[in-house]
């Protein structure tokens, strides 16, 4: 990756984190999508999903898509050190399991996984060639989880199901704790307040 003398300068919030939330805020999960992502097919059996299921499904494939794409510019940049870069490459392992159970999941209720970006278009979305530093790589790294932590939280109100809930929570739950492990590698403290997640 080509390096150009720049300070970092984060984009806002990412086309497809507010597409999220927009969608998630009009639609929700069927039993069907929510139980193949647990992945529970005998609790999928006899419901249906819908188009907005698999609308929203892609949505947060695409979100797995950019977080994936995030920390594979920040290893290839040599800009993190060990063990940082083991860490990175491991919430990547994560991502892509949340990617594996989504293209399931849509595929199951019969749709069509959204495509993935080429890492340069996520590359020039994230606007990489900012990156200078291990302190940057891990600024842009931590923005991303806290919004996708944010973005899964935001589609737990629509469900009456507790057990739906459950779900999009356990997703959440690995992205909070990858903002959280983040904030730890900066020498950042823990928010500080409660409620911080989902508002």
């Amino acid at each position: 990756m080509q390096h150009e003398p720049s300070q970092l300068i984060l984009p806002g919030e990412p086309t497809a984190r507010r597409s999220f939330l927009g969608v998630t805020g009009k639609a929700t999960l069927s039993v069907a999508a929510i139980a193949l992502l647990a992945g529970n097919e005998a609790l999928a059996q006899g419901s249906s999903g819908t188009a907005g299921d698999v609308s929203i499904l892609n949505v947060a494939l695409g979100l797995e898509f950019e977080a994936i794409a995030a920390y594979q510019l920040g290893a290839q940049s040599n800009l993190l050190q060990k063990p940082v870069l083991d860490v990175a490459v491991y919430f990547q392992g994560q991502h892509k399991a949340h990617r594996d159970a989504l293209i399931a999941t849509i595929q199951k209720l019969g749709g069509t996984p959204v495509a993935d970006k080429s890492l340069d278009e996520y590359a020039r979305a994230l606007q990489a060639n900012t990156l200078k530093s291990q302190a940057d790589v891990l600024a842009l790294a931590t923005r991303l989880e806290l919004g996708a932590a944010n973005a899964y939280l935001g589609v737990i109100p629509s469900f009456k199901d507790p057990q739906l809930a459950k779900v999009s929570g356990r997703i959440a739950a690995d992205e909070v704790s990858h903002y959280t492990a983040l904030l730890g590698a900066q020498g950042k403290a823990l928010p500080a307040n409660a409620l911080s997640f989902g508002a």
